[in-house]
Formats: structure tokens, sequence, C-alpha cells
């Protein structure tokens, strides 16, 4: 996999032992899904879906039969944190594939749980529930990692910290 303007340019295969190994265009490390690109780029197509089973698995068991407080509560232990997985070291954009992305998502929630309502709708109730917007979560967790990562000594950790 490769990453810069030569990106899409095709290499011979790698060979290893006398096994080849070929080029692809994403590849998963950490958990994490990166992507070939011209700049860094991660995916969080997969963490939308593990967010959606998660949330589905909560809902199809209690449903409409616990109140809200409880449900929220329980999206924001157990489904945010898959959601918002490697958004600390991954560069978010605000893209398609971007915060605009992740708070569809979140959104999508909601239409499911309260029915159709309006976008602006969608965020009041996040704020009553006590669940940050999508935008403000993803940059509190980058300044987290900054913070924690700043005071080591290692230049790999200054540099994340000064790309961050």
């Amino acid at each position: 996999m490769r990453f810069g303007p030569g990106h899409k340019s095709c290499c011979a295969d790698v060979s290893v032992s006398g096994f080849v190994i070929s080029w692809t265009t994403s590849s998963r490390y950490l958990g994490v899904y990166l992507e070939s690109s011209v700049k860094f780029k991660c995916s969080f197509t997969k963490n939308k879906a593990g967010f959606y089973k998660a949330f589905n698995s909560i809902f199809g068991k209690i449903g409409r039969n616990a109140s809200e407080e409880v449900l929220f509560a329980l999206i924001k232990s157990k489904c945010l944190p898959v959601l918002f997985y490697g958004t600390e070291a991954c560069p978010v954009t605000s893209a398609d594939t971007g915060k605009h992305s992740l708070e569809f998502t979140m959104n999508k929630v909601l239409y499911k749980i309260f029915g159709a309502m309006s976008k602006d709708s969608c965020g009041e109730i996040c704020k009553y529930f006590g669940i940050d917007k999508v935008e403000e979560s993803i940059s509190h967790r980058q300044e987290k990692c900054v913070t924690r990562y700043s005071g080591y000594s290692n230049s790999l950790c200054h540099s994340i910290s000064a790309r961050l």
C-alpha cells in the first residue's frame, strides 16, 4: 500500500520466502483501516458498521421498554467508543468520509429512536442526554491523545503531537 502522489502507480510485486505479497488499496492496522491515497487517510466504514451492530443489538433487546436515559447511557458507553475508535490518531476531515459521515451515523440512530425530525432536533437531543457533537468528541479525543504523548521524549510522539 502506498501513500503520496504515486499511490496509484503500480510497482513490482514483492516476494518474501517465495510468497508474493500483492499491493492493496486498503489495510487494517491495530483495528484502524488505512487507505491508499495522496495523503495519509483512514476509513471509518467499519467503525460505522460496528456502531450500527452495537446499537441494533442494544435496541433490539430493550427497544422501547427502557427509558431514554438508560438507552442513551448504553449508547454513550457501548456504541460511541466503537464509532470513534482510531479518531485520535487518524486525520478526520469534514469530507464525506469524515466528520459529516460520522455525524450522519449518529443522527440516523436518533431517527430510529424518535422518528422523523430535523437536524437541529438531533443536536438538542444529544445535548439533553449529555452526548457531545461528533466534531467536539473527535477534537476532545485528539487533544487528550496529544496531551498524553507530548510529555514523552520519543521523537515519534513529538511528531504525532505536532501533526494533531
